[in-house]
């Protein structure tokens, strides 16, 4: 059954982030966890601390790696009808907004995703900000098309 959900979880930046990464809507288990990319397979964090070499043990650990690499984290979604975690299965789909958190926070310079939803979804909603963008190697466990040493590689560059 389809169910609306508001975004649970509050944008983690900080007053020197000045790149922001995109995701689309937290997967079931980042709603369990309270926390962004919880699901135990998802990459994202270990990717992140491959390449800033800093572990992510807890939540406190991985807030600290978001300030230490000067990196802002959110979603594109406020909310959404969904029955799973699918980027495919998300319906109705209602903006945050970017807009304001980037007025807020001047010193961001770039906008990543972790999706094609999430860079979807701000081109429709903010394509007519000028910030430079560039969507990652997804971390998701259901990309599988590319290696894991590949994500790290790619976000390196970009990094």
């Amino acid at each position: 059954m389809t169910k609306i959900y508001l975004h649970p979880i509050a944008p983690v930046v900080f007053e020197d982030s000045l790149t922001l990464i995109l995701g689309s809507f937290p997967s079931l288990k980042s709603f369990e966890h309270e926390f962004y990319y919880a699901h135990p397979k998802n990459q994202f964090w270990s990717i992140l601390s491959d390449i800033y070499g800093l572990p992510v043990r807890s939540v406190e650990d991985k807030i600290a790696l978001l300030s230490f690499a000067k990196i802002a984290l959110w979603d594109v979604i406020a909310s959404c009808e969904r029955t799973n975690s699918a980027d495919s299965n998300l319906k109705n789909t209602k903006p945050n907004d970017i807009e304001g958190l980037l007025r807020k926070y001047p010193n961001i310079k770039r906008v990543f995703f972790t999706g094609r939803l999430s860079e979807k979804l701000y081109k429709k909603h903010f394509g007519h900000l000028v910030l430079p963008t560039a969507l990652l190697p997804s971390p998701s466990p259901a990309y599988a098309a590319m290696r894991l040493q590949e994500k790290v590689r790619r976000w390196k560059q970009l990094f």
